[in-house]
Formats: structure tokens, C-alpha cells, sequence
């Protein structure tokens, strides 16, 4: 099971700005990086810049509208995710408890998981023939 952990953004990571303490928060999620490794869990992490970097495709009717960033709401934005393999929910749980406070300790933060859809939950409701096609480009 595949399972991502998100990391919210903040009005300072939406500005680009680092924590005081950087090295320390760092080093922090280089250890726990370290641990998924050798727990052969991880598959892959990173974090994001601005969302003034970025930007939206909106869909309404059949077109489809770019907007640019930034966007308002920095609660709502991502600022970075790790994407682990585990056995269930309960090993992704426990992993992450173990997640660093991404913006350093003692300071609020908030980090989500979700569950990452596997191809046997689109069963009911593709053909074999797509989830074959899926699977030929490497995605599970």
C-alpha cells in the first residue's frame, strides 16, 4: 500500500522563506529520510516552491483555463510529501507519527496522509485492457 505523506504549506513557505533554525529541521528530515530507506519503505520525497511558482488548470464545460500563482489560501496548499510503500495503514501511521514538525519543533504545523489509489481499487470500473495500458508505463 502506498501511502503519501503531505506536508501543508504556510504563509512563510508560500514566501519562500526557510525556518530559523533550517540546518536543524534538515538534518531532521534527513534522519527520518534515512530511516524509510533502510526500512526500504520510501519511494520518493520532496518539497515544493511557491505556489507563486506554479499555477492552475481549471475545467469548466470543455475548455480549460490556465490561472498563475500565487493562490490565497496557503492552509490548503502543499508544500512537499514523502511517498511510502508499507504493509498497511497502521506501518503509515506509525511512520507518520515519526515525521519531523516540518517547520521545526515546538512551532504549529500540520501534515495529512492519504492513501494512494492502487490499480485493483479502479477495477469495477475500467476494463482490463486500460489498467493493462496503465501498468505497461510503470504505474501500479
Amino acid at each position: 500500500m502506498k501511502f503519501m505523506i503531505i506536508v501543508k504549506a504556510t504563509a512563510d513557505s508560500e514566501a519562500g522563506r526557510f525556518p530559523p533554525d533550517a540546518e536543524a529541521l534538515f538534518q531532521s528530515m534527513a534522519a527520518y529520510h534515512e530511516d524509510l530507506t533502510k526500512a526500504g519503505v520510501l519511494l520518493d520525497a520532496a518539497g515544493l516552491q511557491p505556489s507563486s511558482k506554479g499555477w492552475r488548470v481549471r475545467y469548466e464545460g470543455g475548455k480549460r483555463q490556465v490561472v498563475d500563482g500565487p493562490f490565497a489560501e496557503s492552509k490548503e496548499l502543499i508544500a512537499g510529501y514523502t511517498l511510502i510503500q508499507v504493509r498497511d495503514r497502521a506501518e503509515a501511521l506509525e511512520w507518520s507519527r515519526r515525521f519531523p514538525n516540518p517547520v521545526g519543533e515546538n512551532q504549529p504545523a500540520e501534515i495529512e496522509v492519504r492513501q494512494v489509489y492502487g490499480m485493483e481499487d479502479f477495477e469495477p470500473h475500467t476494463s482490463q485492457a486500460t489498467r493493462d495500458r496503465f501498468q505497461k508505463i510503470g504505474m501500479e
